[in-house]
């Protein structure tokens, strides 16, 4: 900034020198012709007979409709010439720095939107691939549970199925067990109340071996035959 600044106030001198040259010649101009135009007469020297025919010059344009005062006018060209680095400096260049300042925010506000918007949609595409990849997980999760739930039904039906069979076949053995225990008692049975009844009719003892087996017999072969 304080090289921009040297620099202009190198670059605005020569302007300056040149204006305050243009002022001051167009005063000392408007002087002359001012004279020149008050004397009316051509005996003066060479200098101002020049002056008067430059105001008779003047006069016609203006008869013309052409008013124009050349000192005036070079006078106001170098009071341009000498303002215009001033204004430069105090107001054009602040002014122009500061546009430029806001355009650099500008832009650099800009930017970081863009980066914002960058990272709001990275950060949105990473969340809906995790919500993507939660979902994902979850479903596996769940098909895992079902999976093992339906393992567990299965084998906890056919564990039930099998301890009902091994009751069922319990329960018949002891079943069985018991209807071959009645129906030896009742084999015993029956044979001692035969051998009584024919001790009773004999009058003799009946109770030998042999005889108990040919009453087991009969009755086995009635059990058959039942």
């Amino acid at each position: 900034m304080a090289e921009q600044q040297s620099s202009s106030k190198g670059s605005a001198l020569p302007g300056i020198i040149i204006g305050a040259i243009l002022m001051f010649g167009g005063v000392y101009l408007d002087k002359v012709l001012h004279v020149a135009h008050e004397a009316g007469s051509t005996e003066h020297a060479a200098g101002e007979h020049t002056g008067q025919w430059t105001v008779a010059f003047l006069n016609k344009l203006d008869d013309m409709g052409l008013p124009i005062n050349p000192g005036i006018t070079l006078a106001t060209i170098g009071v341009l010439l000498i303002v215009m680095p001033a204004v430069k400096y105090f107001y054009i260049t602040p002014l122009k720095n500061a546009i430029d300042e806001r355009n650099n925010n500008l832009e650099s506000t800009f930017n970081e939107v863009e980066t914002l918007r960058n990272e709001m949609t990275t950060m949105k595409s990473d969340y809906e691939k995790r919500i993507a990849s939660t979902e994902a997980e979850a479903r596996e999760k769940i098909n895992a549970q079902i999976k093992e739930a339906q393992a567990l039904r299965q084998s906890l039906m056919a564990e039930a199925a099998a301890k009902s069979d091994a009751l069922v076949k319990q329960a018949q053995e002891e079943i069985a067990s018991e209807k071959a225990k009645v129906l030896g008692e009742l084999r015993n049975h029956v044979t001692d109340l035969s051998l009584t009844a024919a001790e009773k009719v004999v009058g003799a003892n009946m109770d030998t071996a042999a005889n108990r087996k040919l009453i087991a017999d009969f009755i086995a072969d009635l059990e058959v035959k039942a």
